[in-house]
């Protein structure tokens, strides 16, 4: 089995790829991974290296929802179609939402990792102004969705947004993401501490809410969410605002060692995203045995159901509530960590999701050898 896959290397899509290249590899599949955005740095393609049957094809092309994208999109579609050419694979995994009409014969998976028009959705409630982009982001979107044969989407909250924000015609299809634990501890004692993730300023994370309550307890924000190489000598670049009542430490990015040290050293990991299209961080604090409080949203209850606590929906007081309950209550704390732990290992393994695309995969397979 060949297969073609698209990412970005901005974002949580990389470490998706990652894992689905990884295990895809593993099964006998030869791959082929097309990189969009900016030219990787070492560090985010060590992992390819021993990875036998994986061809990697750098670029970049700019993303549809960055400024000037469009210009780029037409380009970046022939190159792609050029890739498809040359390599001739069975299926198209694309990990963008905008690439699901190009011009060529294969069948292709097209997976949801958030859009614009979705964000604006959830956030404000309504669709951002009109404008010329946004009709052709638009109309983009659409003819993806309609002419890929599958879109994926990580929770069925998800599809459902894409569904309102860009109509009923296209095959959904709900395959959770998933990691693989080794690149997790959830043995290291807990520190009476709260990790959250995400930019002070971004009001989809909206990690601010835990700046709005004094809190007896330290607070950690890692302000970025795509880790860094390790610099050849140590940075400090924390800031911490202290009182009695309250210690916030709000972190720059963060290499992928000391993010699993915060993951690993964290009792609880707040969950405060409003829009949330993977969930990729709260399935790394559940691997870490983190207690998971969560913003009691629809697509944070379809994930993890009782085996998180819920504050009410963007609220900040109610956060601090049930973080404190949570530190005061060390047991309940632990019970909390263990029921998020199990059920990652049951529903969020980098195995299981890659098992889920064979399937598709075959599916697909046979609805083609049918049709012909």
């Amino acid at each position: 089995m060949r297969v073609l896959v698209t990412a970005d290397t901005f974002s949580g899509v990389w470490t998706y790829a990652r894992e689905l290249v990884a295990g895809l590899v593993t099964h006998g599949a030869q791959v082929t991974l097309v990189s969009f955005g900016e030219i990787p740095l070492p560090h985010q393609t060590a992992w390819m290296e021993g990875l036998h049957g994986l061809e990697y094809y750098p670029s970049a092309f700019r993303l549809d929802w960055m400024q000037e994208g469009e210009q780029d999109f037409e380009a970046a579609q022939d190159y792609l179609c050029a890739l498809v050419r040359d390599t001739r694979p069975d299926f198209l995994h694309l990990n963008q939402l905008s690439f699901g009409a190009l011009p060529v014969a294969t069948p292709r998976v097209v997976v949801a990792h958030g859009d614009v028009i979705t964000w604006w959705l959830s956030i404000h409630g309504q669709e951002p102004a009109a404008s010329e982009w946004l009709s052709w982001y638009r109309a983009t979107m659409v003819s993806s969705l309609r002419r890929a044969e599958v879109v994926v989407s990580a929770s069925h909250w998800m599809e459902l947004m894409l569904r309102g924000a860009y109509g009923d015609d296209f095959d959904g299809y709900v395959i959770p993401p998933g990691r693989n634990p080794i690149y997790f501890n959830p043995f290291v004692t807990k520190e009476e501490s709260v990790l959250a993730i995400g930019r002070l300023w971004d009001t989809g994370k909206q990690v601010a809410l835990l700046t709005q309550h004094t809190h007896g307890f330290p607070v950690c924000i890692v302000g970025a969410d795509n880790p860094i190489p390790a610099p050849p000598l140590p940075i400090r670049a924390d800031v911490r605002v202290s009182t009695d009542q309250c210690e916030i430490s709000v972190k720059g990015a963060q290499t992928e060692s000391q993010l699993r040290t915060l993951y690993s050293k964290s009792k609880i990991f707040a969950a405060t995203s409003q829009y949330e299209p993977t969930g990729l961080a709260s399935i790394e604090a559940a691997f870490s045995r983190c207690a998971l409080v969560a913003n009691d949203t629809e697509v944070y209850r379809e994930l993890w159901g009782d085996a998180a606590l819920y504050f009410e929906r963007n609220n900040a007081e109610s956060l601090s509530e049930v973080l404190s309950h949570l530190d005061n209550d060390r047991d309940l704390a632990r019970h909390y960590g263990t029921r998020a732990y199990n059920r990652a290992r049951e529903c969020f393994t980098a195995r299981r999701m890659v098992d889920d695309y064979l399937r598709l995969y075959r599916r697909l397979r046979t609805a083609k050898v049918a049709a012909a």
